[in-house]
């Protein structure tokens, strides 16, 4: 099937001029009903509604064959499109999220669509994905567990590189309790959290290993209330990625063991491993099979490659599901100013999965 670039593009403005900030959830369900209407359009049935944001188009009465994983919420505030509008210039698309990943969903849609036989492919919209995942989660697994493969569209790597191994992700919040007093008149009646937190802070920097590929980077921190006053309490977040579970495990075990420095500190750590590592033997023998479609239906050489930042398809192979990432738009700039999606890409990429999925069905 020919897939027409002016639909494709048409129902990527679509879902870009439809901002989903992941924290607003009145925004994202504004955007589930857009992501519906399209897909109603292409697909000619209404979605499932699971929940307020989460959409599914299941196909024929069998179990799930083939899962495609899609999500619809974005990083970015309402408001962005204001100043980076929906565009297409010299053969690139650009606006809030149309990389990462509004442009695969179209895809997605698109691929489904142009297939003869739907039967047992399950489509999966979810809204949650840039905040962890932490509500759709259980239906990811649900829907991918017994299938034959999970395909997911997030955005591809460097050049259109699939996304054959990724970090397993954790998220902590380290707070630290100290004691209010006068910076001034007896700054030594308190206990300064401001002080507590820079120890915490290098000691928690210094828990990563490169050798293993294992990183752990203290993010937003704050601390105290005024500037005259000794800090009583402040708190820093840890974002941790690991290509092993026993790796995130030794970096929980450490996080979980900080003790203070200052005297009458106390430190206080929340947090857990948020995404199992998709190893690069979940992905194998699916990239092996897109390499040979691609080859059949005459596009350039595909490549995979290991990247560090987690997605919905870290939930599928850890449950033991094959599973293929980085299916989504060719470009760049996924979470920066820069986003942008090359525009010829988009049929040739859909094309490729389209095929994919009717081998995986056949």
């Amino acid at each position: 099937m020919d897939y027409l670039l002016a639909e494709l593009l048409d129902d990527v403005e679509a879902l870009v001029t439809c901002e989903s900030p992941s924290e607003d959830l009145e925004a994202v369900a504004a955007s589930a009903d857009v992501v519906a209407r399209v897909g109603e359009k292409r697909l000619g049935v209404e979605p499932e509604r699971v929940g307020p944001v989460d959409l599914r188009w299941k196909f024929g009465d069998g179990p799930t064959k083939v899962l495609l994983l899609c999500h619809h919420d974005t990083v970015w505030p309402l408001g962005t499109l204001a100043r980076k509008p929906f565009s297409v210039e010299d053969g690139v698309l650009r606006g809030p999220g149309c990389f990462d990943m509004k442009a695969g969903l179209v895809m997605a849609l698109h691929a489904v669509a142009g297939l003869e036989d739907r039967a047992g492919v399950t489509l999966l919209v979810t809204g949650d994905e840039e905040i962890g995942s932490l509500n759709s989660r259980a239906l990811i697994e649900e829907e991918a567990r017994g299938a034959r493969a999970a395909l997911v569209f997030e955005a591809s790597a460097d050049g259109g590189a699939l996304k054959v191994e990724r970090k397993g992700v954790s998220m902590y919040r380290v707070r630290v309790v100290g004691k209010a007093a006068h910076a001034g008149l007896e700054p030594e009646r308190g206990i300064n959290a401001t002080v507590e937190l820079a120890h915490q802070v290098l000691a928690v920097n210094g828990l990563g290993d490169t050798a293993l590929g294992t990183t752990v980077t203290p993010t937003v921190l704050s601390s105290g209330t005024t500037g005259n006053t000794v800090p009583a309490a402040g708190e820093f977040s840890v974002d941790v990625r690991a290509r092993t579970v026993a790796e995130q495990l030794r970096v929980d075990a450490a996080l979980h063991a900080l003790t203070p420095v200052v005297s009458g500190a106390r430190i206080e750590v929340e947090g857990q491993p948020n995404r199992p590592p998709l190893m690069a033997e979940a992905s194998a023998a699916l990239f092996e099979r897109a390499v040979a479609v691609a080859a059949s239906l005459g596009l350039p050489p595909l490549a995979g490659v290991a990247v560090g930042g987690g997605s919905d398809g870290n939930f599928t192979a850890g449950i033991g599901t094959p599973t293929l990432d980085g299916l989504g738009a060719v470009g760049g700039g996924a979470h920066a100013e820069h986003e942008h999606v090359l525009v010829d890409e988009l049929p040739s990429r859909t094309a490729l999965v389209a095929a994919l999925v009717a081998d995986l069905l056949a």
